[in-house]
């Protein structure tokens, strides 16, 4: 399947998670994608039922692949199959998924609480031994405060509120889900 350069990011997950779930293969990117798709960025893909519960969420801080098109791909599938909150997606569910993907800027470092806005900022937080690191995207229901947003890093980081952290934040672009 040759897809075109300026295929949508969410639309690119779904085609990646319906041919890894159908007949394992990892589809190629579109030949010299366009816009964001181009870039390198760090990506998160999130997989969500239609009545819009979770199903599936994976992504990477940082890029590990040549581009936004690539690192898609692998994070679509990734939210499929690896996902530890979830069995893999069966080809029985494909038509009732829905597709986000979130495009990450550069984390910039904060100094903490002060620093954030959930409606704004994700936020990343690590031990300073670097043994635990937890992420939070912004704009994510039920979270409607700083304290809620602080709270739920640091429980999904595994790290006990009042422990001393790095704290960086970053911005995305939502494909998707909004």
């Amino acid at each position: 399947m040759n897809l075109p350069a300026n295929i949508l990011p969410q639309e690119l997950a779904r085609f990646a998670v319906e041919a890894f779930t159908r007949d394992r293969t990892i589809i190629k990117p579109p030949a010299g994608p366009d816009g964001v798709l181009a870039t390198r960025a760090g990506v998160f893909v999130t997989l969500r039922t239609s009545d819009g519960q979770l199903r599936g969420c994976i992504g990477t801080i940082e890029p590990a692949c040549n581009n936004v098109a690539e690192e898609v791909i692998y994070n679509a599938i990734g939210a499929a199959t690896r996902d530890p909150r979830f069995l893999p997606v069966t080809a029985i569910e494909l038509p009732e998924l829905k597709y986000g993907v979130d495009v990450l800027s550069p984390p910039e470092s904060a100094r903490g609480p002060e620093d954030l806005e959930p409606s704004v900022f994700g936020v990343i937080v690590e031990t300073l031994d670097g043994k635990h690191r937890g992420l939070l995207l912004p704009r994510i229901e039920g979270i409607n405060s700083v304290e809620d947003q602080w709270l739920a890093v640091h429980s999904k980081a595994g790290i006990r509120p009042g422990t001393p952290v790095r704290v960086e934040k970053f911005t995305v672009t939502r494909f998707g889900k909004e």
